[in-house]
């Protein structure tokens, strides 16, 4: 809701939650309507109320909406993760695009290696197959991945060992 739009006469979840009058000129109310009352309850609990209103007077008004919702995905995921956050859910997509990645560059190197095989051996033939690459030939791996972002990935997301985000074997400690 912006604030720009009507209001209902009801008062907004965050004078609701503080027990206070909502007055017109309200500056919670365009964001955090009285039907989101958890919405409101726990960036309340994980930022406060007056440092909310300081974030918001700091932002300009076209992009105040977005920095609410910023606000409330932030103060979700550290109350279900009270140690780690925003930075635990990050680690761990990067872990799983990295995954991904990986996957991509062994399939890639997969079909470039059976559609370089000759014809005569048509028929799928699962003896020389190894899934590990250890038979497969150096000619038909796709070396287009490599040094690509996974290589970069790889040298850059261990070099946070000085601000103590991995454990001393250079992982991160997250599931």
């Amino acid at each position: 809701m912006k604030s720009n739009e009507p209001r209902s006469t009801s008062s907004c979840a965050a004078c609701k939650f503080l027990k206070r009058r909502c007055t017109p000129n309200c500056q919670f109310a365009p964001y955090f309507r009285s039907d989101e009352p958890k919405k409101f309850a726990n960036v309340h609990k994980v930022f406060g109320a007056s440092n909310v209103i300081k974030i918001l007077n700091e932002v300009p008004h076209d992009q105040r909406e977005d920095t609410v919702n910023s606000l409330v995905y932030e103060a979700e995921v550290r109350l279900r993760d009270p140690v780690y956050g925003c930075i635990g859910a990050i680690a761990s997509l990067q872990r799983k695009m990295a995954e991904l990645q990986h996957d991509l560059m062994v399939t890639r190197s997969h079909l470039a290696y059976y559609e370089a095989k000759p014809s005569s051996t048509a028929s799928c033939s699962f003896v020389d197959y190894d899934p590990l690459n250890a038979n497969m030939p150096s000619d038909f791996v796709d070396t287009s991945v490599s040094g690509g972002f996974l290589d970069s990935f790889s040298q850059n997301i261990f070099n946070m060992d000085q601000s103590g985000s991995t454990n001393e074997f250079g992982q991160f400690p997250f599931p």
